[in-house]
């Protein structure tokens, strides 16, 4: 029996990268998946996993988008029981006083009140049910300062204490709220695939030495949406091969080769 057997989930950003692979795996483990993106994407993915997916045009910012995905779940398949709040934006390296205000209102928007807005309607439906698991993707950068994303990892950090208040506020109605903070990964959003060796001229500030793949992140996202992490809420699991563990040593700028 898979480790989703039975179970409902819902996965915004599914379109690409971790979302794309954490549909494809959470389906692999038997559940039924609600695919969510703005990029057009979601339907061709939906259609790959066959009867178990259908497909969701989101816009996470805005809330009647965020109330008709969880409806078309509950529609759909009768409940929720998962969520994964995925669908992120990071915009461009800079530093703080040069980013403009409307960039900074963007990130905000769908990297923080994207998450505040799936987990404020997925968790009354979750509570119909009698319980559910939410994954929100946070950042390393969420965890440790990084150069030229100011205004990404204070979303990111914010999204971090969220979900540790969340956790709180709904400990004792088995509905368990936790967070993976992804280092540098091999998706859109970090400009890269993973066919690709290491970008030209990026960094690699990892002490493994390498990027992740999103089907490691969707590991660690599959693991806290199952049963396996029932005993698990208000954690920000830091899956970036070393990064925020060694942040001093990282500091320098120093290049490092794969």
């Amino acid at each position: 029996m898979g480790r989703l057997e039975g179970k409902v989930a819902i996965i915004t950003g599914a379109g690409s990268g971790i979302g794309w692979a954490a549909a494809s795996r959470f389906a692999e483990e038997g559940a039924r998946v609600v695919c969510a993106d703005i990029s057009g994407q979601e339907t061709d993915i939906a259609g790959r996993l066959g009867d178990r997916a259908v497909p969701v045009r989101v816009d996470v910012t805005d809330a009647d988008d965020v109330q008709r995905m969880v409806a078309t779940a509950v529609e759909r398949f009768g409940k929720v029981d998962v969520l994964l709040n995925n669908a992120g934006f990071g915009g461009p390296h800079v530093a703080l006083a040069d980013t403009d205000e409307a960039l900074f209102d963007k990130i905000l928007a769908i990297n923080l009140k994207g998450v505040f807005l799936g987990m404020k309607y997925a968790i009354p439906a979750m509570l119909d049910g009698g319980g559910g698991a939410i994954v929100n993707t946070a950042s390393a950068s969420g965890l440790v300062g990084w150069k030229g994303l100011a205004c990404y990892a204070a979303a990111k950090a914010a999204v971090v204490q969220m979900t540790k208040s969340a956790a709180l506020d709904y400990a004792k109605t088995n509905v368990r709220i936790n967070a993976i903070c992804p280092g540098m990964t091999y998706t859109g959003l970090a400009g890269a695939k993973p066919d690709d060796e290491v970008p030209a001229g990026s960094y690699l500030p990892t002490p493994m030495a390498r990027w992740g793949e999103p089907a490691e992140l969707a590991s660690a996202a599959l693991f806290l949406a199952s049963d396996e992490a029932s005993f698990v809420t208000g954690a920000a699991l830091a899956v970036d091969g070393g990064y925020s563990a060694s942040g001093p040593m990282l500091s320098s700028g120093r290049k490092v080769k794969p």
